[in-house]
């Protein structure tokens, strides 16, 4: 087993709900409610669920973007929340992070050059002033791009371009960890795999380890070692690649694979639609017990009377957060 690079636990994000002149807290919204994970060195660990549920939160919280309201984040074993600011600028260098927009997450005044090596001017240690350019040009070279394209400006290029670029930006500090924030979800689905593609090739080439936030399936399935699946900031499900899309137990995560379009009309009767009632709960009121329990066909009594942990189940052979988790079996043919 590798060891493990970033690991959270019991992390929680409240964002408060004020309201009043003077701003008075009258609730809060729990986007990231108890998660714990690990993630260990060179895997990609994919993170899936409905929008709203919390996953570009957790990441950013993971990042430092924005604070933990509770829990315990660690890189290689040093604890990050609480961590006094000019610690957390240093450690910054070894987690990066590549945005879901290619259009908003560059800054259109800048050019790409600069864009590029605007790390370095933060961690001047990592390059010397003087080679800077060349730093950059090799980076561009490194991401698909030429390095001719120093001078120019994000608006003169396509969208997958974009995220090329960006994901240049991330790799100049040469982390350890990129968090990538549904890195292809606006970009064609042509540009999707070439994308994904140049991250397995930077992951090999580098030793990288990346959390791979997204809501397609099938992108996750390809690029992920692990899965986990989130529900209203909950995690409901937790195993490899095939243990989430082969032997699913939650009831949540079923639904999300029954989903999934299949392209041949001929297999598309085979499986089983699961049609989930109801809407998302809000994250400001979430249901007692469990989460998912106001859409769930398998809920009783105990589901609003005692919250499921996430443990391995009777039967099982990965864990999950259902008092009723069973496996069913889904075939690579239908999903």
């Amino acid at each position: 087993m590798s060891e493990v690079v970033l690991a959270a636990a019991d992390v929680r994000k409240y964002f408060p709900i004020t309201a009043g002149v003077f701003k008075r807290t009258v609730g809060q919204v729990q986007a990231v409610d108890g998660v714990s994970l690990e993630l260990y060195e060179g895997e990609t660990l994919g993170i899936v669920g409905e929008s709203g549920c919390g996953k570009s939160t957790l990441a950013r919280v993971l990042m430092g973007l924005i604070p933990a309201t509770s829990g315990s984040i660690r890189l290689e074993g040093e604890e990050l929340v609480g961590m006094k600011p000019a610690r957390l600028r240093q450690i910054r260098r070894d987690v990066q992070i590549i945005f879901q927009d290619p259009y908003s997450s560059l800054d259109p005044r800048m050019t790409v050059g600069n864009i590029i090596g605007e790390p370095f001017e933060i961690h001047t240690e990592v390059a010397p002033k003087g080679d800077r350019r060349r730093r950059v040009e090799e980076l561009l070279e490194v991401v698909g791009l030429s390095p001719e394209h120093i001078n120019r400006y994000p608006h003169q290029f396509s969208g997958g371009q974009r995220q090329r670029i960006g994901i240049a930006r991330a790799l100049a500090l040469r982390p350890k960890v990129i968090i990538c924030d549904e890195p292809v979800s606006a970009l064609d689905i042509s540009v999707q795999a070439q994308v994904v593609n140049l991250l397995e090739n930077l992951q090999d080439e580098f030793g990288l380890s990346y959390i791979f936030v997204a809501h397609d399936l099938s992108v996750v399935r390809h690029i992920s070692d692990r899965v986990a699946v989130m529900y209203l900031g909950k995690l409901m499900e937790l195993g490899t690649e095939d243990q989430i899309y082969e032997r699913p137990m939650h009831p949540y995560t079923q639904a999300l694979l029954s989903a999934v379009p299949v392209p041949d009309p001929r297999l598309r009767g085979r499986r089983e639609q699961i049609v989930l009632t109801g809407d998302l709960p809000s994250a400001a009121d979430p249901p007692s017990g469990c989460r998912f329990r106001t859409r769930c066909w398998k809920a009783q009594d105990i589901c609003a009377e005692q919250e499921p942990v996430l443990e391995v189940r009777a039967h099982g052979d990965h864990p999950s957060a259902c008092h009723f988790a069973e496996v069913k079996v889904v075939t690579r043919a239908t999903h």
